[in-house]
């Protein structure tokens, strides 16, 4: 097996919930060690107490077995170590800086101010490791926001709710949590750089990402502002008039989307449709045309798809080069062979009972040629491994862990 991009980095997890925890997911499955650092008075992260619960009866809503695991944890602590210790404990600090000279890279996503408060903010960090990269991940960076930072906070504030369905209709949350899954990719790129320059300068630095900063950035990759300037809709529906025929169409026995920007794929559009002359109408046959009669045009197309099997439109769309597919739901899309066969998608088991349950997880979407990359160890009990990484990395004697135990340190 080819080595790990990141093996013989470490990282100190300090997250919760799911931003932080999948900016860190990311580097675990790149082969980083992440030593994940959770808070034995309130039960750990808390995604440890999120419904459903997998365990030896298969999926359940409430915990029946002492074992049975937050299907939330145990997507998001593989390739992590759990160890257990109290920051606010007048010893929780002194463990953490000796986990801060072991390692390469912290990651947290406390509220702004809270490091600060615990005295363990970056400046405090880079004192004890002057080559650590801090990377924070909050709602609003490092200076603070108005509100508390949930991902349908972050999407309200963002502009993105007002992107989907038509004008007029009400704002829409998308299903996914957009922010909390935008914010932790910037932090993981924000956190590679930021180690590939301390390898080249031997200083590391505070990487500040804001989940509100890092939506809006995506929001403003579209230029809405540049269309209701110009009279464009930036809330178009199924369909994208500017880029017509362009949108979800729906046949006899699903929906199904199609791309056909340009003169070569409308063409194609027509063609399937047994209707080749009309890439000559002059309402169709410029780009500019299409545009300007949408709504007709994406009429004409639904009379057609809607009275035929979603099956039969698309052979005929791809078959004459035009961008299309079925939209399948959630449960078929991650069971795609193609996607298991890349590992961008994987089963997911219980630690100890194995695969009581079908589910999906996440992988790692990125295939290298010269390394490997992926998910082989199951998320950790809370505090699985106290022993080995506060007595073996950094060299605890048993004395001492058993004082920090009775403590109530760790």
């Amino acid at each position: 097996m080819a080595e790990q991009p990141l093996a013989g980095r470490t990282v100190v997890d300090l997250t919760t919930a799911l931003a932080g925890p999948y900016a860190t997911l990311v580097l675990g499955g790149l082969g980083a060690r992440v030593i994940k650092v959770e808070n034995p008075r309130t039960g750990g992260d808390s995604s440890r107490g999120n419904a459903p619960y997998l365990g030896r009866d298969g999926l359940g809503l409430g915990r029946v077995h002492a074992d049975d695991v937050s299907v939330s944890m145990l997507l998001r602590g593989r390739n992590k170590e759990s160890v257990t210790l109290d920051l606010k404990h007048p010893g929780g600090r002194d463990v953490l800086t000796d986990l801060v000279r072991h390692a390469d890279v912290l990651v947290e996503n406390y509220s702004a101010g809270v490091t600060e408060r615990l005295g363990i903010g970056p400046a405090a960090m880079l004192a004890v490791n002057p080559r650590l990269v801090y990377t924070s991940i909050s709602g609003f960076g490092a200076q603070g926001g108005p509100a508390k930072a949930m991902d349908t906070i972050v999407q309200a504030l963002s502009g993105i709710m007002g992107t989907a369905g038509r004008e007029g209709d009400d704002p829409v949350r998308n299903g996914l949590p957009v922010g909390d899954l935008v914010a932790p990719l910037f932090a993981v790129i924000g956190t590679l750089a930021a180690v590939v320059q301390a390898d080249r300068t031997g200083a590391g630095q505070h990487v500040d990402v804001s989940m509100l900063g890092a939506l809006t950035s995506l929001v403003a990759c579209e230029p809405f502002d540049a269309y209701a300037a110009v009279g464009l809709a930036q809330r178009t529906g199924s369909h994208v008039p500017r880029l017509a025929p362009f949108g979800l169409f729906e046949a006899v026995d699903g929906w199904l989307a199609l791309c056909g920007p340009t003169d070569r794929f409308a063409a194609g559009v027509f063609q399937a449709m047994g209707d080749p002359a009309l890439a000559a109408d002059p309402r169709f046959a410029t780009r500019d045309a299409r545009v300007a009669n949408a709504g007709v045009l994406h009429e004409l197309i639904g009379r057609w798809t809607a009275g035929r099997r979603r099956a039969e439109v698309v052979a005929l769309l791809v078959g004459n080069g035009v961008p299309a597919a079925e939209v399948r739901e959630p449960a078929e899309a991650v069971r795609d062979p193609l996607v298991r066969a890349r590992r961008e998608v994987v089963a997911l088991a219980h630690p100890v009972h194995g695969a009581t349950a079908d589910i999906s997880a996440t992988g790692v979407p990125i295939v290298f040629s010269g390394a490997d990359a992926g998910f082989d160890r199951p998320a950790p009990a809370l505090g699985e491994h106290n022993d080995p990484v506060y007595g073996e990395l950094l060299g605890y004697s048993g004395d001492r862990l058993a004082s920090l135990r009775a403590d109530g340190v760790i």
